[in-house]
């Protein structure tokens, strides 16, 4: 008799408790204060990089750029509101060319070899509907798609033993980084522009402005340190 194995199943897999875990570890961004519209969007990741990068960095980038946005603008000159928000888009920018590097490198790669099938994961995708609320925060949380898509085709490039692990490690780590330093500028923008609006705030109260004006400049700046206290430790 032969035995029919079509169903059998040999190994054990993930049934979606290493995305509970990921999202355990990680601070949860508080939203209340938040009174913007978003655009929903369903997102799905595969990758354990693609998914930790996008836990740790998508929510509180979008609370400090929203900052800087919106609170900010109560106190400080938009002018020069204007040329942070520049800074963050031109470092994206610079993300998003480095990403499409990798891809098109990685094509040249699976036609060079004729690989025609990419590995995929066995573990559950983290599904999960988010409110996209800037233009920055749409565009980051597509660089950080890009960077999870780019994943497993790394992974199959040294299954095949066209790139080494070492490799591979070396060009992953300088896209993990590319991505997370537009996290830590915007954090340190948003940190800059509280301390700026606590010397606006200092000044009005010097010359006697009333306690009306005062007290929304210092509820502006707490929301700069709630931001600061949500901001995830992020391991090298």
């Amino acid at each position: 008799m032969v035995a029919n194995l079509s169903s059998a199943k040999i190994v054990r897999v993930d049934e979606g408790r290493i995305n509970s875990r990921i999202i355990a570890r990680e601070a949860k961004a508080d939203y209340r204060r938040i009174e913007a519209a978003s655009i929903k969007k369903l997102v799905c990741l595969s990758s354990a990089q693609g998914k930790r990068m996008f836990v740790r960095h998508f929510v509180t980038l979008q609370l400090h750029v929203h900052f800087i946005a919106v609170f900010a603008r109560t106190r400080l000159d938009s002018d020069e509101l204007e040329k942070v928000e520049e800074a963050i888009r031109s470092q994206l920018n610079t993300v998003h060319q480095s990403l499409l590097q990798a891809i098109d490198g990685i094509e040249h790669l699976f036609k060079e070899h004729g690989i025609s099938t990419v590995a995929t994961y066995d573990n559950q995708p983290l599904e999960i509907e988010v409110g996209v609320i800037s233009s920055i925060g749409r565009r980051y949380l597509e660089s950080i798609e890009m960077f999870d898509q780019l994943m497993p085709c790394f992974q199959t490039l040294e299954i095949y033993e066209v790139l080494t692990p070492k490799a591979i490690d070396t060009q992953v780590a300088l896209l993990k980084r590319a991505l997370r330093n537009v996290s830590v500028t915007s954090r340190r923008f948003a940190l800059g522009l509280s301390r700026r609006m606590n010397e606006v705030a200092l000044a009005a109260a010097s010359q006697g402005l009333g306690e009306t004006e005062i007290s929304e400049n210092l509820t502006a700046q707490e929301e700069g340190r709630t931001e600061e206290a949500e901001e995830p430790g992020v391991p090298e």
